[in-house]
């Protein structure tokens, strides 16, 4: 191990570090569902950090539903945050089965008609969208927010699904005419606007994703612009020769 494996200064608090480095270990299960976290003790003397850092990234994890501190016992782990990560998947049709059977809580913070600030290598952009901004909660975790477009032609033909349901899913219910698709990740930090809405640490990563689905007259009849928590999202990708 590292026997530091910390940025002393100039970086995040150690305690965010070592909470990091703890969830790092959770993920690659190291420390599986019913494990205990070795003792407060024993992290002190593997990270080279004070009581009082282990106790603070203790506090973070059990915020986030990582783990569990039992007084008189130590620190279990409950499990993963997220149950089933979300794929960022590469076509279509693999997207849509991601979220297959999936009701997440949705939140919807704004709605209104406005047009999308599409790029012009993504897609032409229609005469008119119906914006709605949303938060994703899945198992109680909030785990992206979403600003998405909808053609208003389309959004027209089932208003109230398209405000309660997954929006992908009744796109190919509808049997909206898609001929292409397309969809570009980069990785960022947290601001402290989405901080307060994924209940995530500010700076902590996310996914930022651009998604556009394009008709045959070649204008986007769906875009959306979504931030995926870090912790919730997981990137598949075929190596094909």
């Amino acid at each position: 191990m590292n026997p530091d494996p910390f940025i002393r200064s100039g970086g995040a608090p150690l305690y965010r570090q070592l909470a990091d480095l703890l969830r790092a270990r959770i993920a690659a299960g190291d420390w599986r569902e019913g494990d205990f976290l070795p003792p407060i003790e024993q992290l002190m003397d593997d990270f080279h950090v004070s009581r009082v850092t282990v106790r603070d990234a203790i506090k973070l994890l059990s915020r986030d539903g990582l783990v569990s501190p039992q007084r008189g016992r130590g620190t279990i782990v409950k499990g993963s945050i997220a149950t089933r990560p979300l794929r960022v998947e590469g076509s279509l049709h693999d997207l849509i089965e991601t979220y297959r059977g999936d009701i997440p809580d949705i939140s919807n913070l704004q709605e209104g008609f406005a047009q999308p600030d599409l790029n012009p290598d993504e897609a032409g952009a229609a005469e008119a969208y119906f914006h709605m901004r949303r938060v994703h909660t899945r198992d109680g975790v909030p785990y992206c927010q979403i600003d998405l477009f909808i053609e208003k032609g389309i959004y027209d033909q089932a208003p109230e699904r398209f405000r309660k349901q997954l929006v992908l899913p009744l796109l190919i219910e509808l049997e909206v005419p898609i001929v292409d698709g397309r969809q570009s990740v980069t990785i960022g930090k947290c601001t402290a606007e989405l901080a307060g809405l994924l209940s995530y640490e500010m700076g902590d990563p996310v996914a930022n994703v651009r998604r556009t689905l394009i008709g045959p007259d070649g204008r986007a009849v769906y875009f959306a612009k979504v931030t995926y928590r870090g912790d919730c999202i997981r990137f598949d990708m075929n190596m094909r020769p």
